[in-house]
């Protein structure tokens, strides 16, 4: 029913594009496109704040990004080159903007020149408005950050990184800019690399989007975190996941948050794996993850999506707003704050309230910034549209605005600072302000001074126990000036502070490797130390470090069993874990065979996952290691175990998988003899050849006493390892007398296999089955041209009902593109054309007059809604997610609502896009991609059903432009009916 969010400008609920360009627009009761002073008028502050215009058109127009520099100024990106980069020409472009160019651009300044600029923004006159704008680059082309530091400006444009240098700080680039790194993607404009900031750990961290492909220096990725470090040059992906991401802040003890259009923000943590929409972003670069960490946790709804959030660290605005994150609600043209709580190892938020209401639908916050005088500059990019761009379309960029918020009656004039003037001595008593925006400039200055006379101050400072804050600050300042070493690290891993320690093993880990008397203080650490968030960290550095040392600590952290429910360690000690399994599987396989295995919960709960990681390996040690786990497990755990081998079996890579060892077949064929008729241990036999699983198999589904779960269990192993002399044994469960599931899971079961007899039997007991079945049947036989063009001819003899047929599964029979098919679907049903823009336009018009005419019940419109809408829609905790979220979703506007149920096909969100799938025997099926592996691919239909096809089977696979969301759906209702739903999808 709705569009997708997306990178940092367009985000929101779309129109359809028919209804944009034929519908008027629905009277809104908010105001729209205010004049820039009328605007802050209209605005309605946070307890003890007030808005004051900074900056706005002709001067300031689409910003996107605004930042302080060392001097207090403001910076500001204009994004008016937005959607295209200028001088390229689009090779291949899909309905979600995603481009192929013709060639890849050189940098500024021989590449094309663009109409983005960045711009200093400054109030020279003290009256708390800009009255001077300097570009400071100007021609570029789709630029998304900046970060200050090293004498100069980095800059984001893709593919590049690039850096300005300014040693003498006039404001102009000393010449042209240095390539740091190139490779980032370009495809979609909504989703590029972006928003630059300083990590306290020295590092530049930026995001990547979720629809733009990376290459960097041999490393592929897409959404996620990424960082560079100036000094050393190194580049790595820092976590990955968490969907179209823009907004990086640090909070008060160095987590990074990070802002996205799912949820309301994520906690990045290092070598983290986080949500995306993996059906149609692929799944994560490491399929051994087998799971991934969620989106903040939190009370409250959001504007989604929440960009550009930033924590408020500063102490003018009214003491509840400190700490909280604060953030642009994008959708509903305001900007909010929330409270921050710890959860575990990681944190929670709740809402606190509204910053900001615009009261004007034009209003979008793309960005928020801290300033040197604690108040806080709002970036808008004040634009009527939020939808998805047509990249033709001809945008409006006359517009754009920045506020100020600050504390009522604070005045207008903004606090003169320039930071690079100061002694070093100076900028270390910065460290204690309470503006922590003063606190990571003068940090990051010292940083580029690398200045050897403060580092015994700062290590006095770090090693003091009263005041932790003034210890981390003291920490990351002596880290980034080069003083950190491994004599300061042994006293600050005894810190009192679990922050300070936190960081100190996060630094060591930095260097990915440890001297041997630290990789024991370490193990030692992992073993006794009382802060979750310290063992979140020191899971995460034994990822990066040497077998040796990592197993130590991984041998530690596997014994702390209050960490069982913590929401982030469990995972990152497995992907601790994985990392090492198999390069040194002769230290972790030990661990998980010794007697204490079973005694322990967070053991207890990784064994099966690592022996799914040695199955999915398929080599032969692997094998071996399978072995040792499973005959090392008790007896009441080994199920689990060889639940995790089958499913590691079912995700092995065709190519270069070796044969399974004799061993292991062995000890499957020991498990299976022992419990003949367990479907695990069948599936086990069957997947790996033992003698008789076949027979065993055919013997259930043919047994008359079987009970249904074990019937529909056995039809489901049929599917998978049957083959073509096995499709009679499905067919007898195809009748009129057996339960809708069985018949169901006959039918697929015999339609994986082009067979005759398939086709003849479903078309000979067809009018004896149930409804429900019939639709099953239909499915199966119009997947192949031979059984549909059998089933449209038993149409055409007046043997079948025509009006069986609903619209979606006629439409998917064109996908064979066979000339007789389509000749009998015209004469049967007419022309199957989508409905005309004018058509839909008319129903539109209709549905709405009859919403207007009276009222719904929203209690009568659940029911409806569970009926029709349900089986893909979650709304209120209730209801499935094949199709988009909607309890989040822009339901308030009635027509954009309407619109997209009359049309579902016209604008489709990217990751509920519908694919068809047409295997190596010619079945065609059509579904979400609900997940892939690098065995499979798995598709869910528009009845929830799921079906897995290994990649080898698989002859083609294409998106769709056609919704699996079906047309007509509102044309089943009555005009009351209609009422009650939309009474209920709008409370």
């Amino acid at each position: 029913m709705t569009a997708s969010c997306s990178f940092c400008i367009r985000f929101s609920i779309a129109a359809a594009t028919f209804g944009a360009l034929l519908l008027a627009p629905a009277t809104s009761a908010r105001g729209q496109g205010y004049a820039p002073q009328e605007a802050v008028q209209k605005m309605t502050l946070g307890e003890g704040l007030e808005a004051k215009l900074f900056a706005c058109e002709p001067e300031i127009r689409q910003p996107i990004l605004v930042k302080c520099d060392d001097r207090g100024r403001l910076w500001v990106i204009q994004y008016l080159q937005y959607p295209n980069p200028a001088g390229l020409k689009r090779v291949q472009v899909d309905r979600y903007s995603r481009t192929v160019y013709d060639r890849i651009p050189p940098p500024p300044p021989r590449g094309p020149k663009g109409a983005d600029r960045i711009t200093i923004c400054e109030d020279t006159n003290g009256d708390g408005r800009s009255d001077s704008f300097k570009d400071f680059i100007s021609d570029l082309n789709l630029c998304t950050a900046l970060e200050f530091g090293n004498g100069g400006v980095y800059v984001l444009q893709a593919p590049y990184l690039l850096f300005y240098a300014d040693r003498d700080g006039d404001d102009r680039p000393d010449g042209d800019p240095e390539v740091l790194l190139e490779g980032f993607g370009m495809e979609d404009a909504q989703s590029l690399a972006n928003h630059l900031t300083w990590g306290p750990d020295g590092w530049l961290y930026g995001l990547n989007g979720s629809t733009t492909t990376c290459r960097i220096r041999g490393l592929e990725f897409q959404q996620g975190v990424w960082r560079y470090h100036p000094q050393t040059k190194a580049f790595e992906v820092f976590c990955e996941g968490g969907g179209n991401g823009f907004g990086i802040t640090f909070d008060a003890v160095g987590r990074l948050i990070y802002s996205s259009n799912g949820g309301l923000c994520w906690h990045g943590v290092q070598g983290g794996y986080y949500e995306k929409s993996f059906g149609k972003h692929g799944p994560l670069h490491n399929p051994y993850a087998y799971g991934w960490l969620g989106s903040v946790p939190h009370v409250g709804l959001t504007g989604r999506p929440n960009t550009g959030g930033t924590i408020y660290l500063a102490d003018a605005f009214p003491g509840q707003y400190r700490g909280a994150f604060l953030c642009g609600d994008f959708l509903g043209h305001t900007c909010s704050w929330w409270k921050v709580e710890p959860r575990g190892s990681t944190i929670k938020m709740s809402l606190g309230g509204l910053l900001l209401d615009s009261h004007d639908t034009w209003f979008g916050a793309t960005d928020l910034c801290l300033s040197p005088d604690a108040a806080v500059y709002v970036c808008d990019f004040c634009d009527k549209r939020t939808a998805h761009p047509d990249p033709d379309a001809n945008w409006d960029t006359s517009n754009g605005r920045v506020y100020k918020l600050a504390p009522k009656g604070s005045g207008d004039r903004t606090a003169a600072v320039d930071l690079r003037e100061m002694k070093s001595s100076e900028l270390i008593a910065l460290l204690r302000d309470s503006n922590y925006w003063r606190r990571d400039r003068a940090r990051r200055i010292l940083s580029e001074r690398r200045d050897a006379s403060t580092y015994l101050r700062l290590r006095e400072q770090a090693s003091q126990q009263e005041d932790g804050d003034l210890a981390l600050q003291s920490l990351w300042a002596l880290h980034v000036s080069g003083g950190f070493d491994d004599a300061i690290a042994a006293q600050l891993l005894n810190h009192a502070s679990e922050h300070v320690r936190t960081w100190t093993v996060r630094l060591l880990g930095d260097a990915r490797r440890v001297r041997p008397p630290l990789a024991e203080t370490l193990a030692k650490l992992a073993a006794n130390d009382p802060s979750a968030t310290v063992r979140a960290q020191l899971a995460s550095t034994a990822k990066r470090l040497p077998g040796d040392d990592a197993a130590l600590i991984i041998e530690a952290l596997l014994r702390r069993d209050e960490d069982e429910g913590d929401p982030y360690i469990p995972w990152l000690l497995w992907w601790a874990i994985e990392d090492k399994a198999v390069s040194d599987s002769s230290l972790i396989v030990p661990m998980f065979a010794s007697d204490q295995a079973r005694r322990r919960p967070l053991l207890r709960a990784n064994a099966p996952r690592l022996v799914r990681r040695y199955a999915a390996e398929a080599k032969a040690g692997a094998y071996d290691a399978c072995v040792k786990l499973l005959e090392a497990a008790p007896s009441a755990e080994r199920h689990a175990l060889f639940a995790g081998l089958a499913q590691g079996l079912s995700e092995q890579n065709a190519q270069g998988a070796e044969p399974i060892s004799p061993r292991l077949k062995q000890v499957i064929a020991s498990a299976w003899n022992a419990s003949p008729s367990a479907s695990l241990y069948l599936e086990l036999a069957l997947a790996t050849g033992v003698e008789g699983a076949q027979q065993q198999l055919l013997s259930i589904i043919g047994d008359p006493s079987a009970e249904q779960e074990e019937l529909i269990a056995a039809l489901g192993l049929l599917a998978r390892f049957g083959t073509g002399d096995s499709t009679p044994a499905a067919l007898e469960r195809i009748d009129p007398d057996q339960p809708a599931a069985v018949a169901h899971a006959a039918i697929a079961a015999a339609n994986r296999f082009e067979n005759a007899q398939v086709t003849e039997h479903l078309l000979s007991v067809y009018l004896q089955l149930p409804a429900v079945v019939r639709s099953d049947a239909r499915d199966a036989l119009l997947s192949r041209p031979v059984s549909a063009l059998a089933l449209l001819t038993q149409v055409e003899s007046g043997k079948i009902d025509p009006q069986e047929f609903p619209l979606d599964q006629l439409r998917r029979v064109a996908l064979h593109g066979d000339e007789q098919i389509d000749a009998l679907v015209r004469k049967l049903w007419g022309a199957i054309q989508p409905a005309t823009p004018e058509a839909r336009l008319a129903d539109v018009r209709r549905f709405s007059n009859d919403l207007r005419a009276a009222a719904g019940d929203k209690r009568a419109g659940k029911a409806i809604y569970m009926k029709h809408c349900g089986v893909c829609h979650r709304l209120f905790d209730e209801g499935n997610h094949l199709g988009p979220e909607l309890t989040k979703a822009n339901r308030g506007d009635r027509q954009a609502l309407l619109t997209n149920i009359v049309d579902p096909s016209s604008v489709i969100r990217k990751e509920y896009a519908s694919y068809v799938l047409t295997t190596e025997s010619g079945q065609v099926l059509t579904g979400v991609l609900a997940e892939q592996d690098a065995a499979s691919v798995t598709l869910l239909d528009a009845k929830n059903q799921r079906t897995r096809v290994r990649r080898e089977e698989i002859d083609q696979l294409e998106e769709s432009p056609v919704s699996l969301m079906p047309e007509k759906l509102l044309e089943q209702l009555t005009p009351q009916q209609l009422r009650d739903l939309f009474a209920y999808l709008q409370q």
